[in-house]
């Protein structure tokens, strides 16, 4: 945590208009309603990754190995930790039986709010622990707290109707049961409706909400630079959309994975508890340096990935037949 860079206005001001180019290209890229495969998810999966470090080598040049390591440690950890996300994005699509060719305009929502949302969290993150370093105990609890609810998958029983998004949207606007091609507003007899994208919509920006809850804290126990902090989740972010396809049908085979992404979350939560112990309480107890950060994600995802094609999850037979019903559109009256 004692890492500080000094970052000219000029290099924020560069790193800002990055991103918005970035998002740009990838709003631009998408513009119709398609299906996004998984060569086409691929190819762009590549480009953000290979974006990334090229930053990451520039960070490497410009400010020394302590901090290169620090952001590519930063920017894994978002990476891997986005991919939890993922399980939750395709319930909700599931739910709201969102058709393929749409899912990527919702997505890019998804990331725009994320980058936001996330932004706002990291100043306020930032900011706490600089004047209260105590709040790092807090942070710490807060991850062990999400390893053990992963542990226990508790995002399986989740409702994405119950989502508190959408039951603020159907507060504000009314909602129709159909899908009107990409459009999240339509209007008859001169009243204005949502479509269900809108509600699906609100339901990825309130988990991106959420998400952020575990996020921040996690890339506070690797670094407090601002810089470092917010290029890394910056990164991580633009190729969510992406990864979202490209693991597409894919996601139930890294059955492990969710497992390796809890125990580094507790792994980080324990940094966080010996970075906070150091500086708090006394100087002898030891930091856990950042290459044994980015070491045990590394081998903690591979194993997960690996072990995962080797011992494939048991199949749910008759999954499907045995099914309930569709739970009620959005529109639908709650009872």
């Amino acid at each position: 945590m004692d890492l500080s860079l000094d970052v000219p206005v000029w290099a924020w001001v560069a790193f800002a208009a990055v991103i918005v180019v970035m998002l740009l290209v990838d709003l631009l890229g998408h513009r119709g309603a398609h299906v996004i495969g998984f060569r086409e998810a691929a190819v762009w999966s590549a480009v953000w990754v290979a974006i990334a470090l090229v930053f990451g080598v520039i960070i490497f040049v410009a400010y020394g190995v302590e901090a290169g390591t620090a952001y590519t440690t930063a920017w894994l950890l978002e990476k891997s930790l986005s991919v939890d996300n993922l399980f939750v994005f395709a319930l909700i699509f599931g739910y709201f039986k969102v058709p393929r060719e749409y899912q990527h305009r919702v997505l890019f929502f998804g990331v725009f709010g994320a980058l936001v949302f996330r932004g706002i969290f990291l100043g306020l993150g930032v900011a706490v622990v600089e004047r209260f370093t105590a709040v790092l105990f807090v942070f710490g609890a807060i991850l062990l707290w999400s390893a053990w609810k992963m542990l226990k998958d508790d995002d399986v029983d989740m409702d994405p109707s119950q989502n508190f998004g959408v039951r603020l949207l159907k507060k504000i606007v009314p909602l129709k049961d159909e899908y009107h091609g990409q459009k999240f507003f339509i209007k008859e007899a001169g009243k204005r409706y949502g479509t269900p994208l809108l509600a699906v919509v609100a339901a990825i920006e309130a988990a991106d909400l959420l998400f952020a809850v575990d996020s921040v804290p996690a890339v506070l126990a690797v670094s407090s630079d601002p810089f470092i902090v917010y290029s890394s989740n910056a990164f991580a972010i633009l190729g969510l959309r992406a990864l979202y396809f490209l693991l597409s049908g894919l996601l139930e085979r890294f059955h492990l994975l969710s497992k390796a992404l809890a125990f580094i979350l507790a792994f980080i939560g324990v940094k966080l508890f010996f970075q906070a112990g150091h500086e708090v309480i006394s100087p002898a107890i030891p930091h856990i340096p950042t290459w044994m950060s980015l070491s045990v994600i590394i081998v903690s995802l591979t194993l997960a990935i690996v072990l995962s094609l080797r011992r494939p999850a048991p199949a749910e037979h008759g999954a499907d037949a045995d099914a309930p019903d569709a739970p009620a559109r959005p529109g639908d009256r709650e009872h």
